[in-house]
């Protein structure tokens, strides 16, 4: 299978490729950050949409779940550089009304990049694609919800429908969200953690007896140790970087393990203060370990392995709070260290002197994103970084914890709020007792199951409830062909993106209100709640006047179309729930576990935390009562010769698959995507030269995959190992390989090979014609501060 970029990506822009930058933050990004949103918002709403991000009055930013501080500590500026990107995005005034859709046909969308997709602003009103037709066309919402209720009521089962849910819904959506599709009769709730964290929540569930986090944002700025493995947090939690500049202000010390040297895991210079204006910022890592791609489960033994050989081990905590040390202690004693070294990439010497900084540390807090959470090996990985946390008593105290950061902003909220294709038994009881009907119990379709489902016609109506599925899904064109396939496709959104292209025969594309605007739905000002990494649930209400007239909130959506399908079944008060989403938070708080008095508590000014028995009482609700130490085998994800070991990233102008620009200033690259990032031996070695363009094609179980004429770009990465931009890369991600025991698609770990983009093989040879001279490489001082 291959995959060709869009033309204008490679043709109409000049890729340029500077030094790497080695600072995260800083004035150069105050004034990207401010020219971006002025022109895009205007003076009075950038101030009006920024001075209310993140502040207790205000509305809850949808750039990452990073949690807020404490409300006597917030900045009048509570936002980051992406933060302020992403409500640019959304409070643009930009509009796409039914002359842009008069103007542009599907045939010209699809040939359309991500980026001018999502460019071209806010959407105004409800658009259906007819059967056959060429263009989007104007509906009206009762038609709209009348035409997805005729294709769901004649569905023979309700599990031939797929309700996907983006992780930026609100908690009041989400909850009557899932109430609907299980009334409707179904458990077909995938949503983006079944592509991002599964691995996590899967992982932490069976050995410490909840799917979440153990930390607060307290014990991050008063840990000792602060590990950062798989994580970006430069690009992709820029808040984080104050909570690991006040960290480092208290005397933590900062390990950081990636493939990738990143800024953000360098140095940092805060905007929010004149040095980090004006000097040379704060240092952060005080150890970099740059590991092989695939090798954290391997290093993490090891570590465990010398911890234990030093007698670095809280005995106390390990005989009485958990249960399996004696089978895991015998099998990292017994570590093969060359197999160690030989996935790592790294040295004894290394190894040892991370784990002497977890030895001299009496709390430590150990953060991991989907740079762990995307392979084969992902969910023993993080056993094993419970191992770690568990030998050392680092769960219930202050400053220690697991802590897995979340991407989308209220992912987490979604998943507390019952989205999710495997909900337990107790939480379908409550449902059936608060409201008398019984819910399906047989497990739904998750993200991959779902894609193949509706690839082979088991499934034929498609509900995205945000999002941008067919960027965010792997291995695209069996994703494409999946979508095209359906009978129905429809998608609540704000802005265009990929997936409103990519459609089934029928096609609607409804639009909601977004995070910063008004919602006086039923005639009252309404508010919804977020729910972040660390378990802080938090109310959200937006100051701006909406986009359209026509526009609905997602609870209105929500209820509007149960009603339409469902009728009287059930006896739901759908209106009631629409006029006053107060009486969605009193049905959370007698369903959801931990969300007594849920309304009450989002009056608190910051809001509340949820429940969570590892970290409150060391009390863990496994099947054993206990943290359970698991053993895993040691493995090494073995690269045949000339080949490489790809893992997709995002770009610093990016957040998930929205795009905000084209330049990576952390990394150096301006003005283009299709770049593949190589180490400059490598490049030698596969008979290549940087800056010579290549395609990329995946081999995975005797089937190959191919993305064309990709920029080769010299970076700082153990050999063997590769770095690209998705979802560009997303075709070569095959839909089968996927993580033991969570059915995460493996983004980061993709085995590959080069050939030229002209498809003459592997090798170096003439550069194609007319992109010899399109890299420019300038080094300038102020990139290698």
């Amino acid at each position: 299978m291959s995959r060709k970029p869009p033309q204008e990506d490679i043709d109409e822009r000049e890729l340029d490729v500077d030094a790497p930058k080695q600072v995260a933050a800083g004035p150069t990004a105050v004034a990207i950050t401010m020219k971006r949103a002025l022109e895009q918002m205007g003076v009075r709403r950038t101030a009006k949409t920024l001075t209310r991000l993140n502040q207790v009055d205000g509305f809850d930013c949808q750039g990452c779940a990073w949690p807020d501080p404490d409300p006597s500590q917030r900045h009048h500026a509570e936002f980051c550089e992406n933060g302020a990107k992403a409500v640019t995005e959304e409070a643009t005034l930009r509009r796409v009304g039914r002359e842009f859709f008069a103007e542009h046909p599907l045939a010209d969308l699809e040939e359309r990049t991500d980026y001018w997709l999502g460019q071209q602003g806010r959407i105004t009103e409800p658009m259906v694609l007819r059967a056959g037709g060429t263009h989007y066309e104007p509906v009206s919402w009762d038609d709209a919800f009348g035409l997805i209720a005729g294709h769901l009521n004649a569905l023979a089962s309700p599990d031939q429908a797929i309700f996907y849910t983006s992780g930026k819904t609100s908690n009041e959506a989400a909850f009557a969200y899932q109430l609907f599709v299980r009334a409707f009769g179904t458990n077909n709730l995938p949503d983006c953690s079944n592509m991002c964290h599964e691995s996590s929540g899967v992982a932490l569930a069976e050995v410490m007896g909840i799917g979440k986090g153990s930390v607060s944002l307290q014990d991050v700025h008063d840990a000792k140790l602060i590990v950062i493995a798989g994580q970006n947090p430069g690009t992709n939690h820029p808040r984080m970087l104050i909570a690991l500049e006040e960290a480092k202000r208290k005397g933590a010390k900062i390990l950081a393990i990636n493939p990738l040297r990143e800024a953000g895991l360098v140095r940092f210079k805060n905007p929010q203060k004149p040095r980090g204006l004006t000097g040379k910022g704060t240092e952060l890592a005080d150890l970099y370990l740059p590991v092989r791609i695939n090798g954290d489960l391997a290093l993490f033994q090891a570590i465990g392995s010398l911890l234990l050989e030093w007698g670095a081990v809280d005995r106390d905590f390990v005989e009485r709070y958990t249960t399996g040390f004696d089978a895991w202690a015998a099998h990292v004693q017994d570590l093969d260290w060359d197999l160690v070294l030989e996935a790592t990439g790294l040295t004894r010497a290394q190894i040892e002197e991370a784990a002497a900084m977890f030895r001299d540390s009496d709390a430590t807090v150990l953060c991991w994103a989907m740079g762990i959470t995307q392979h084969r090996n992902a969910v023993a990985t993080i056993k094993e970084f419970a191992n770690v946390a568990f030998l050392q008593g680092n769960i219930g105290k202050p400053g220690a914890g697991l802590c897995p950061v979340r991407g989308h902003s209220n992912v987490q909220g979604d998943r507390t709020m019952g989205i999710w294709e495997r909900p337990p038994g107790h939480f379908l009881d409550r449902l059936r007792d608060e409201f008398g009907f019984e819910p399906p119990r047989e497990h739904g379709l998750d993200t991959v199951a779902s894609i193949k489902a509706l690839h082979d016609g088991d499934a034929t109506v498609f509900f995205a409830m945000g999002g941008n599925f067919v960027s965010a899904a792997p291995d695209t064109e069996v994703t494409e062909d999946a979508m095209r396939r359906s009978a129905l496709t429809v998608h609540v959104s704000t802005k265009l993106n990929r997936s409103h292209v990519v459609h089934g025969r029928e096609a609607l594309i409804l639009p909601v209100l977004g995070r910063s605007e008004k919602d006086r739905t039923g005639g009252r000002d309404q508010r919804v709640t977020v729910e972040d990494s660390m378990s802080a649930v938090h109310a959200s209400r937006g100051p701006l006047d909406p986009a359209s007239p026509y526009l609905k909130s997602e609870v209105d959506i929500v209820c509007s179309l149960a009603e339409a399908t469902l009728g009287d079944r059930h006896a739901i008060p759908w209106a009631a729930f629409r006029s006053d989403y107060t009486e969605i938070r009193r049905r959370i708080a007698r369903v959801v576990p931990g969300c007594d008095a849920y309304d009450e508590k989002v009056d608190r000014p910051g809001g509340f935390v949820l429940p969570h028995p590892p970290r409150d009482s060391r009390t863990f609700p496994t099947t054993l009562d206990k943290a359970i130490f698991t053993v895993s085998p040691t493995d090494v994800l073995q690269v045949p010769d000339g080949r490489l070991l790809l893992q997709t990233i995002r770009s610093h102008d990016q957040f998930n698959t929205t795009i905000y620009g084209l330049d990576d200033r952390y990394r150096g690259i301006s003005n283009g995507r299709r770049v593949v990032f190589v180490h400059p031996d490598d490049i030698t070695a596969l008979g290549f030269a940087e800056g010579e363009h290549v395609d990329l094609v995946s081999e995975w179980d005797g089937t190959e995959r191919q993305a064309t004429s990709f920029r080769i770009v010299a970076y700082d990465q153990p050999r063997g190992c590769a770095a690209a931009y998705y979802p560009e890369t997303n075709p070569l991600v095959p839909l089968e390989s996927t993580a033991e025991g969570s059915n995460c698609p493996t983004s980061k770990s993709v085995i590959i090979r080069l050939e030229k983009a002209d498809g003459g093989g592997s090798g170096g040879g003439e550069t194609p014609p007319g992109r010899g001279d399109e890299a420019k490489r300038h080094v300038e001082p102020e990139h290698l501060a």
